[in-house]
C-alpha cells in the first residue's frame, strides 16, 4: 500500500445497510486511511435495522477534491441519496477525476444519476440490474467488477472482495 494515508467519504442516508457501511469503513480505518462519513444535513442517520451512524460532515460543506475516493454503501439509502444533487454531484467529480468510486447493492442508483457508467463493466444488487443497462452500463453478475475507477459489488456477501478490490485501487 502507499504510503500515503488517502481521504475516503463513504456516503450515508437513512436505511443504508449497515454492514455495507461499516464492514469498509473499518477496512479503511485499518490500512490507516482516513474515513470521513457524509451526509446532507443530519447529524445522525439510521440504518433499516436501526443502527445509527454519526456524520463527520455534510456533503454541503466539503469539497470532492480533498478526497481521494468514495464509498456508497447500499440498502434504500441510495434512493435518498440521489435526491441530493450535492451528493450526486459529489461522485460525478470524483468520477470526473479518475478517482475510485465504489458502490454496492442499490447504491449502484447513486451511478446511474451521476451518469458514471455508460459502456462501463458494472454490478449491482440483481432488482436494479435494469436500471444499470437503462444507463449504458453492462452489466454482469460478478461478486466484484473493477472497470478502470469503478468498483462495484452486488450484495453484503461479496463484501470482502469488494474491501480488497477497494485497497489495491487506493495501494
Amino acid at each position: 500500500m502507499s504510503s500515503r494515508k488517502k481521504r475516503i467519504a463513504i456516503l450515508v442516508e437513512n436505511d443504508y445497510q449497515e454492514l455495507e457501511l461499516h464492514y469498509p469503513r473499518l477496512r479503511l480505518i485499518e490500512a490507516g486511511h482516513e474515513v470521513r462519513v457524509l451526509g446532507a444535513g443530519e447529524a445522525v442517520y439510521h440504518s433499516a435495522k436501526g443502527y445509527a451512524v454519526k456524520t463527520d460532515a455534510d456533503v454541503d460543506e466539503v469539497s470532492a477534491d480533498g478526497f481521494d475516493a468514495v464509498v456508497i454503501p447500499g440498502g434504500m439509502a441510495p434512493d435518498k441519496m440521489r435526491r441530493h444533487r450535492t451528493m450526486v454531484e459529489f461522485v460525478r467529480t470524483l468520477s470526473e477525476q479518475e478517482k475510485p468510486v465504489a458502490w454496492i447493492c442499490h447504491a449502484g442508483w447513486m451511478a446511474v444519476s451521476a451518469d458514471i457508467i455508460r459502456g462501463r463493466r458494472v454490478t449491482s444488487f440483481a432488482s436494479i440490474r435494469d436500471d444499470m443497462v437503462n444507463a449504458g452500463g453492462n452489466w454482469v453478475d460478478e461478486a466484484v467488477v473493477v472497470d478502470g475507477h469503478l468498483i462495484s459489488s452486488r450484495v453484503p456477501d461479496d463484501l470482502p472482495a469488494f474491501c480488497r478490490a477497494l485497497l489495491d485501487q487506493l495501494s
